[in-house]
């Protein structure tokens, strides 16, 4: 899962933010991963491995 969630901010690079703050860039957005997918991405890694480190 941890993976997956990674890969998945992992495909924000190439796209341009339409909302938050990254928005006010356009264009220049473009090639930098989305900073709220990212720390999603960080926090399932640390549930899931909390959750594997307790079975």
């Amino acid at each position: 899962i941890a993976d997956v969630a990674d890969s998945a901010a992992d495909a924000t690079v190439p796209m341009k933010a339409l909302r938050g703050r990254a928005s006010f860039l356009g264009d220049r957005s473009i090639g930098h991963m989305d900073a709220g997918a990212r720390s999603t991405a960080l926090l399932v890694r640390a549930v899931t491995e909390t959750i594997e480190g307790q079975a």
